[in-house]
């Protein structure tokens, strides 16, 4: 391990080459800066990963068939197990999609989840990600770096591969396929996940796309290529829902492609992830997702939810309302660390004033308990120094089969008095090992 932190400069310096830069708008406008790497991996036992695997698997079954059933039947709603307002009332939640069964029943394909390791030793789920996350691409061409400059470090040290994310993408794809080419959508050069689309298409196999190079025609999708128009069977789409479709979503999207909601909606394209997703991994949504697991499994939760409380209810309203100055309280709406406040750093009036934007709206709010989660050590200036960190697994779910890639984006805050770790907001990230039996 000393041999990849002498590299770290080396490798940093080559992902900078590669392009592997983190794109964030701020104040209107789009800066593009480098996702520094950490050469201390964070590393994971056997016996540790395939307690997380079973539980992360789990998880993502429970989420696609409260997809479907939500989308479908609505059976947990007409027994009460989630609220029907609630459901209705998430930002997430998309009408257009009611009545419609993705290829192969599958919504969320591609999914990332967000955990974190107590200081109890205790894994937390802290968020489901089951529209577009993004992440896998990092820990994957840094560990290539590691091994081109270090093979020493990979002989010495018994770790599983990870290299086969791009295989498992591809079978994941061709799995719900309905016949045709394979197709890596993205919203162009600007896009802060850009590298992450390109590197990806290369790695699977597929053609990376743009909405000018696609087209729908009696319900299929086509994509124009120099040896002449090609049927698309799979779009793993790196768009938000709203700009996807301008005939059904957005109007004003010029990154959408016209009709695609046609030719999803008569089962001729199977998009990765499905449309509407949004509903299941809602913030407010989180909190309800141990009930799915026993209710759609029969099975307990393996992983736990960190503890979370919801204003809509009485009883942890009120919680809530005497705990403000201990809590973490998050806009439901939000992601990548935006949304997120600690009430222990507000001041009296900033305390009230968030009492008082709670009471007025509660459906836009969850509280949590601060979960002191672990300290990872990376390098800061040449000196080694503990820092927050959490992990993203990536669960990628076929027609036939539900699988966790043996690896995962750990991300760190680059800040010693903060508990947020996302790209957004300045972290860095670190490679995942997953040590071998």
């Amino acid at each position: 391990m000393d041999d990849l932190i002498r590299h770290e400069k080396q490798i940093n310096h080559q992902l900078a080459r590669y392009g592997v830069k983190f794109g964030i708008y701020k104040d209107g406008t789009f800066h593009e800066r480098l996702f520094p790497f950490d050469t201390i991996p964070r590393i994971i036992t056997a016996q540790e990963w395939e307690q997380l695997e079973k539980g992360l698997a789990q998880r993502v079954t429970a989420l696609n068939l409260f997809l479907k059933d939500i989308y479908g039947k609505k059976q947990i709603l007409a027994d009460g197990i989630v609220p029907e307002d609630f459901v209705y009332r998430s930002p997430g939640y998309l009408p257009q999609c009611e009545g419609i069964t993705p290829p192969g029943g599958i919504y969320s394909h591609i999914s990332g989840i967000d955990l974190v390791k107590g200081k109890d030793g205790v894994w937390y789920i802290l968020e489901d990600n089951l529209r577009i996350p993004s992440g896998a691409s990092y820990p994957l061409i840094a560990r290539e770096l590691c091994r081109r400059c270090s093979p020493d470090t990979f002989r010495h040290n018994h770790i599983v591969d990870n290299r086969q994310y791009g295989q498992l993408l591809r079978q994941t794809m061709d799995s719900v396929s309905t016949g045709g080419i394979n197709v890596v959508f993205t919203p162009g050069r600007y896009n802060a996940a850009y590298f992450e689309h390109s590197y990806l298409a290369e790695q699977s196999g597929a053609v990376l796309a743009e909405a000018g190079d696609l087209y729908v025609r009696d319900s299929v999708v086509y994509y124009r290529s120099i040896h002449g128009d090609q049927r698309v069977g799979a779009l793993y789409r790196r768009v938000s829902d709203e700009y996807m479709d301008p005939l059904c979503f957005e109007p004003s999207s010029l990154i959408g492609i016209p009709n695609l909601m046609t030719a999803y909606r008569a089962g001729n394209v199977a998009v990765l992830n499905a449309f509407g997703n949004g509903a299941a991994d809602d913030k407010g949504i989180y909190y309800f997702v141990p009930k799915m697991i026993r209710y759609y499994l029969g099975e307990e939760p393996i992983l736990c939810n960190a503890p979370t409380y919801l204003p809509i209810d009485e009883t942890d309203k009120k919680y809530i309302m005497d705990h403000l100055d201990t809590l973490v309280v998050k806009d439901v709406a939000e992601a990548g660390g935006y949304g997120v406040v600690f009430g222990s750093k507000l001041t009296k009036e900033k305390l009230e004033d968030l009492r008082q934007t709670i009471l007025a709206n509660p459906r836009r709010f969850i509280a949590q308990e601060v979960i002191d989660f672990q300290d990872l050590p990376i390098m800061d200036e040449g000196q080694k120094v503990e820092r927050k960190a959490d992990l993203r697994a990536f669960v990628l779910s076929g027609a036939d089969k539900t699988v966790v890639w043996p690896s995962g984006l750990t991300r760190f805050s680059r800040n010693p008095d903060s508990f947020i770790v996302n790209s957004s907001q300045g972290g860095g990230f670190k490679d995942t090992w997953i040590l071998s039996r």
